[in-house]
């Protein structure tokens, strides 16, 4: 939309198309044009001039150099912030509501990068014709646009996420669409990440952008209310924030859902309040590098998401933080007594071997709440529980001989039971 705003002040031109998928813009002319008033409008609308790569992988040495330099500054920021404990940070939070301080990260991560490509073409847009419509404005009005569109975003995702928060205290989803979720919004995000590292010119080809007809339709091009344009961002189709929703119903409660989508849209806030400044100062050689440095992070949360899934599904044992223990389990008062602790790490231990028929009391000593640990599902169990901090108490009779699984909401960190035969046992 803004480069066809650009090429039609161009003098000459008739009519302008833009595929955003193709790279291409048709131009229409009543006459012959100059290419150089072409390319000083395309530049004006933020982009540039250039061969459009073809096939499925590029084969450009510099693309690869500069992916392994945003890599090695990617795992240098990760391994600083771990040893910092920075990712620890949750363990120093009390309250009663699950990885806020970890929702306010992700939607930083999200309003630089998946966020930034989706809705900030919105901010830009918004921001741009106010700019244009108002050139004697002062540099505080034309950010004013910005606030309220932050503003907005950050009240319809805390009312909304309620609302998501309320249906799921009713409408519960099971651990196997919970887990197809996972992995469809891991694969969206992969997608997403691709494009940014842009070695794959293929994936040009899958847009995630907004449909120009929806932005005319929300009135980008007229002076739409920024604050009731950033509401209406709740809808759009970002691999993060479709995360965070999923979350939000999964945990059946209106105040926490509220407060997950609260916390991250203000958690995305920086970077989109920021993205009309980047467009100024994010140029050349250090474009590609920010970019593409976000596509890695982007596609790293894809793989971890992606694996999450495939654990809420149960398809392969897991590989994170397994643990494997084989407690004794005493028998008192007629149940099988077995104990574990919850903490930032997940569950230890988190393997346990019980007998067929025989009443369990699971006992779970919750050392921190503000992880998604602290959300307990088996669908076998037909178990659903958020942990308290301290003891916790579950108590199920496992009627099956196998293998029973249990995992956090998200999939992220997960046990097992392994119900032995009991001869004496009959159903």
């Amino acid at each position: 939309m803004l480069i066809e705003e650009e090429l039609l002040k161009v003098p000459g031109v008739a009519k302008v198309s833009v595929h955003h998928q193709k790279g291409i813009a048709y131009v229409d002319c009543q006459n012959d044009i100059n290419n150089a008033e072409i390319t000083k409008a395309i530049e004006r609308a933020g982009y540039s001039q250039g061969i459009d790569q073809q096939g499925w992988i590029s084969r450009d040495p510099r693309d690869y150099h500069e992916l392994g330099t945003v890599f090695l500054l990617v795992m240098g920021a990760y391994l600083l912030a771990r040893g910092l404990g920075i990712f620890g940070l949750s363990d120093l939070i009390s309250g009663s509501y699950n990885s806020l301080p970890v929702v306010f990260l992700i939607g930083l991560t999200a309003g630089v990068s998946t966020c930034m490509a989706l809705v900030g073409g919105l901010v830009l847009g918004a921001s741009a014709r106010f700019s244009a419509a108002n050139p004697g404005a002062s540099k505080l009005e034309k950010f004013k646009p910005h606030l309220l569109f932050n503003l907005g975003r950050i009240i319809s995702y805390f009312i909304l996420g309620g609302l998501i928060g309320w249906v799921g205290s009713f409408f519960q989803l099971s651990t196997s669409v919970l887990g197809i979720l996972t992995i469809v919004v891991g694969l969206v995000m992969l997608v997403l990440g691709g494009q940014l590292v842009d070695i794959f010119p293929v994936l040009k080809k899958v847009s995630f952008t907004l449909p120009k007809s929806i932005g005319r339709a929300l009135g980008i091009k007229e002076q739409t209310n920024p604050a009731i344009l950033g509401a209406t961002t709740f809808f759009l189709p970002c691999g993060f924030t479709q995360a965070m929703q999923l979350y939000a119903m999964s945990t059946g409660s209106p105040i926490t859902g509220a407060l997950t989508m609260g916390v991250f849209a203000l958690g995305t806030a920086p970077g989109l309040l920021g993205v009309g400044g980047l467009t100024s100062i994010v140029k050349g050689s250090f474009a590609r590098l920010f970019f593409k440095g976000a596509g890695v992070v982007v596609a790293m949360l894809a793989i971890f998401n992606i694996s999450n899934g495939i654990n809420l599904l149960g398809i392969f044992p897991s590989v994170l933080g397994s643990e494997t223990s084989d407690p004794a389990v005493k028998i008192v008062n007629g149940f099988q007594e077995i104990y574990m602790k919850q903490n930032s790490n997940g569950y230890i231990p988190n393997n346990f071997t019980i007998t067929q028929g025989i009443p369990v009391r699971w006992i779970i000593t919750s050392e921190n709440i503000n992880t998604c640990a602290s959300s307990i599902i088996s669908s076998k169990l037909g178990i659903r529980q958020g942990l308290r901090k301290g003891q916790n108490i579950i108590e199920f009779t496992p009627t099956e001989v196998g293998t029973v699984r249990f995992s956090c909401t998200m999939g992220m960190y997960n046990g097992t039971f392994n119900v032995v035969e009991n001869k004496k046992y009959v159903e």
